[in-house]
């Protein structure tokens, strides 16, 4: 029948049904993708090991030593199935001063995000327009970032010493203070605004003053960039219509940089919520600084109570990607559909 239908129309007859037509194209491409698996296993099988020991082994065996009564003395006893408990968990959360301690952290990194991202902000648009010799000023800009942080606790340190340091020398030469301020030793001091005396901490405003320094060329890079990108035809139109500096900053200038800024705001919030060393450096967590990330330092080095300093740092964990999530769900979507 197929030979007929060739011999009337002249065209090659089609495929019977029960043909395996394309199937050998089929098996090539299927052994070709198999191939391109395995290559692919191949190359990140090194990254993946890493990963899984330098990351996700610690992780667990972290959460391992949080339900374990598991001390620097007894460590080498310490196994996968050792006695599980929630005591560790049970002292932390019933404990005054883990809740100090996180309320610090709180004020810590919300005030030390929000000061870094303003300075950031403040000086990107001050450098905004060129003038001479404005890249060598943008790259002084990163200096406190770039810095070793040993280096410049030191120099923070000497410069507010009580006995010794500049800032308290103008002080009481030029501001007319009556004693010297301890900034890193002093919880607080009384401080007269409009004939009201506040208590003001001294030694957190100093770290978060630090903080703030320290991390603004970040967000200044950010910002910078963005405003790099923005056009300039929005900008020219307004200045043409008659609005003044202010309007053009807040009705175009500031919604094409918010999105920028809200990632800049959860990644200086989680790196902020999570600093020690500038702490440490500064305070050692004393004077009213004793944040999470140093009371588990000082659980694990001081007191060698590994089980305590891996729940709090469990603790630590949970809260702050408690917080990311809420973000994510309350916040991101919002900045997607503006």
């Amino acid at each position: 029948m197929s030979q007929q239908l060739a011999d009337v129309s002249g065209a090659p007859p089609p495929p019977l049904p029960d043909q395996p037509a394309g199937r050998p194209t089929q098996r090539g491409s299927g052994r070709r993708a198999r191939a391109e698996a395995r290559a692919g296993l191949t190359l990140i099988s090194p990254t993946l090991v890493i990963v899984v020991v330098m990351v996700v082994l610690p992780i667990l065996w972290t959460v391992s030593l949080a339900f374990q009564n598991i001390r620097l003395l007894n460590i080498s006893t310490a196994g996968v199935f050792g006695s599980y408990s929630f005591d560790n968990f049970e002292g932390i959360l019933t404990s005054g001063d883990f809740w100090v301690s996180l309320r610090t952290t709180l004020i810590y990194s919300v005030l030390g995000t929000a000061s870094a991202i303003g300075l950031g902000l403040v000086a990107a648009l001050a450098l905004r327009s060129a003038f001479r010799g404005r890249t060598f000023v943008r790259a002084a800009m990163l200096l406190p970032y770039v810095a070793p942080v040993v280096a410049v606790t030191y120099v923070w340190t000497t410069m507010l010493s009580p006995q010794f340091g500049v800032v308290n020398y103008w002080g009481e030469r030029l501001l007319g203070w009556d004693n010297p301020i301890a900034f890193l030793s002093q919880r607080s001091d009384q401080v007269s605004l409009f004939g009201i005396s506040v208590s003001l901490p001294t030694a957190l405003l100093t770290v978060i003053a630090f903080e703030a320094w320290r991390s603004f060329p970040f967000a200044f890079l950010f910002l910078t960039a963005r405003l790099a990108a923005a056009p300039e035809t929005l900008e020219e139109a307004a200045r043409v219509d008659g609005a003044t500096p202010t309007q053009r900053f807040r009705y175009i200038v500031l919604p094409q940089l918010l999105p920028t800024i809200a990632v800049l705001s959860v990644l200086r919030f989680i790196w902020t919520f999570n600093s020690f060393d500038d702490i440490y450096l500064l305070t050692g967590g004393g004077a009213g600084t004793d944040v999470i990330s140093v009371r588990v330092f000082n659980a694990l080095v001081a007191r060698g109570d590994i089980g305590a300093a891996s729940a709090q740092a469990l603790v630590l964990a949970v809260i702050l990607a408690g917080m990311v999530v809420l973000y994510l769900k309350r916040f991101a979507r919002q900045e997607e559909q503006a």
